[in-house]
């Protein structure tokens, strides 16, 4: 398998699996159970790997890590919203 299209489908997986549990706090207004410090280093270390791909100019990084962020930063508003 190609780097890029590696690159791209782990990027894909890693990031849509923060979906249902965007959904799932969205709908039931849920969020007592998430631990706000797990999600707040673990945007670190997305933030950190999107810098990283920043510096080395790769897009599939970029672009996995950039749209990880938005989700990752609406589980954290909703936890602190609903939490």
């Amino acid at each position: 398998m190609a780097p890029l299209i590696l690159g791209i489908l782990a990027g894909t997986l890693t990031t849509i699996s923060f979906i249902p549990q965007v959904i799932k706090i969205y709908k039931s207004k849920d969020a007592k159970d998430l631990s706000i410090a797990t999600f707040f280093i673990f945007s670190l270390g997305v933030s950190l790997w999107l810098l990283y791909g920043v510096l080395i100019q790769e897009w599939p990084i970029i672009l996995a890590n950039a749209i990880t962020l938005v989700l990752i930063s609406l589980i954290i508003i909703m936890k602190i919203k609903y939490g």
